[in-house]
């Protein structure tokens, strides 16, 4: 009996944390914004790589004509299937600011 409650505990924390891979919703050229989303549902606790987010925000970044892209804001979750008074799906925004990268200026030469 401990063997199946230990399993049957295992399994419902295995469930708990699950890394999603955010994917590009909207790009805003002018402002220099991109927005990533990943899914989550209920009872899910869910992670996303940061490494592979910024990858991906840098290169919509690069396909708007910027260099490289910036964490912007915290993540903004939002619920997008209710039962009853229950949020059955979230869904997860992060939020990237586009910029150059500028070599530095050199110094002027003193005569």
């Amino acid at each position: 009996m401990k063997k199946v409650s230990f399993a049957v505990a295992l399994l419902l924390l295995a469930g708990c944390s699950v890394t999603r891979e955010a994917t590009v919703s909207s790009m805003d050229a002018p402002g220099g914004i991109v927005r990533l989303e990943a899914g989550q549902a209920m009872l899910q606790d869910t992670r996303y790589d940061e490494y592979v987010t910024h990858g991906t925000a840098t290169r919509a970044c690069q396909s708007m004509g910027y260099s490289t892209a910036t964490s912007y804001g915290e993540p903004v979750t939002t619920c997008t299937l209710f039962s009853g008074s229950l949020c059955m799906n979230e869904k997860i925004t992060l939020q990237y600011k586009c910029s150059w990268s500028v070599a530095p200026a050199s110094a002027p030469a003193a005569y």
